[in-house]
């Protein structure tokens, strides 16, 4: 069973990224939505889900996290593109 998401937000195709990683992906990204995080995602208006990467354990989704914040912005824009090319909002496909 999966226990933790590694996620991207956007306010835009090829717009401002955030990184983060969670338990529970679509409480994350409604909290970020709505407003309720205070922070980098509540002040650049990042409310549209574009990638997430499952993990069957934190610790795993946590250090993966970690080496993603140190890539390239190139790299992690390639990475949304292979799997979300419209840059497409994810939040309503989530279980």
């Amino acid at each position: 069973m999966l226990q933790a998401w590694i996620y991207m937000m956007t306010n835009r195709p090829n717009g401002i990224l955030y990184l983060g990683v969670t338990a529970s992906l679509r409480h994350r990204v409604w909290q970020h939505r709505e407003g309720l995080i205070d922070g980098f995602t509540k002040r650049y208006g990042l409310t549209r889900l574009v990638y997430a990467e499952p993990h069957a354990e934190i610790a795993a989704a946590i250090q993966r996290e970690r080496n993603m914040k140190h890539w390239p912005r190139a790299w992690k824009v390639r990475l949304i593109l292979q799997t979300n090319p419209e840059w497409s909002d994810l939040y309503d496909h989530l279980l």
